[in-house]
């Protein structure tokens, strides 16, 4: 019997326990949708959203929009990050554009440039009343 015969795969789920790793080495272009933990050492130019802590490791690179619950940065992001929770920029953190957080941690050596908004309204960036005027 093969393993993937009718009636033979079983599927086993343990909460809290899965992540995703895009390697060092692999790029992808377009969208990244995780409900997950996401470590990238690798490359990503497009939009990524992840439901849990998305880390990016010295190597890794995204060029585009990332949207997570909490954060840890050790490579390179260009382009606009927002963070519903907690933003960590370890001292090899280049982050070039906009940075929506509600709590920012930075260490000696962290690059940035562009914008930093840490107030309330982290999860709707782009829908103050300025705007609407």
């Amino acid at each position: 019997m093969g393993l993937f015969e009718k009636g033979m795969a079983k599927e086993v789920v343990a909460q809290g326990t899965e992540h995703n790793t895009l390697a060092y080495g692999t790029k992808v272009s377009g969208e990244i949708q995780a409900e997950n933990d996401f470590r990238l050492d690798g490359t990503v130019e497009g939009k990524v959203s992840c439901k849990g802590m998305f880390v990016i490791g010295a190597k890794g690179f995204i060029e585009g929009e990332l949207t997570c619950a909490n954060a840890v940065i050790s490579g390179t992001l260009k382009g606009k990050i927002t963070v519903s929770d907690k933003l960590t920029l370890k001292s090899t953190a280049k982050i070039e554009g906009e940075i929506y957080t509600k709590v920012l941690s930075v260490e000696e050596g962290a690059k940035i440039t562009g914008t930093c908004d840490m107030t309330n309204q982290v999860s709707k960036p782009s829908s103050s009343q300025e705007d609407k005027k």
